[in-house]
């Protein structure tokens, strides 16, 4: 037996739990702005970048996914089993940490959303502080990233 199996887990486990997360995350931001919007359609594009940001740990699950995959099944090389858990092993820092990072980021862009539904003026700090959930998202990416092109 490879690793083949394992690899693909990892892909999956990547993929999967950071897109779960960005789903619930931009999910409940795009309700809130959605409200925001029915009063003001004129805030759109500014709900439009609030909503947004929580939806990054999904492309970075996929990245670090497509990378294991095109390392492993996509390149045509069966992993060993060692190979494969490693890849799995590496899928789990930006699963998990992108996930948790994507479910708080959307509850902080529901906070910006209000904040800057009440005053524009303050657009820039719910900015900066949804932004500083992302440090999390980018640190956990950064790990399974880094071990991932490591692994080969």
């Amino acid at each position: 037996m490879n690793g083949t199996f394992f690899a693909i887990l990892g892909a999956a486990i990547a993929t999967a739990l950071a897109g779960i997360g960005s789903a619930r995350g931009v999910g409940k931001a795009a309700q809130t702005a959605m409200g925001v919007l029915s009063e003001d359609p004129s805030k759109f594009g500014k709900m439009l970048v609030l909503t947004l940001l929580p939806g990054t740990q999904g492309l970075y699950g996929f990245i670090v996914g497509f990378l294991i995959l095109t390392a492993t099944v996509m390149g045509g090389v069966a992993p060993d089993m060692t190979k494969g858990l490693l890849y799995c092993a590496a899928a789990l820092p930006i699963g998990v940490g992108g996930m948790m990072s994507a479910f708080a980021q959307g509850n902080a862009a529901v906070s910006g959303i209000a904040l800057t539904a009440k005053d524009e003026a303050h657009f820039s700090k719910a900015m900066v502080s949804i932004t500083l959930v992302e440090i999390y998202a980018l640190l956990a990416f950064i790990v399974s990233l880094l071990t991932v092109l490591n692994i080969g």
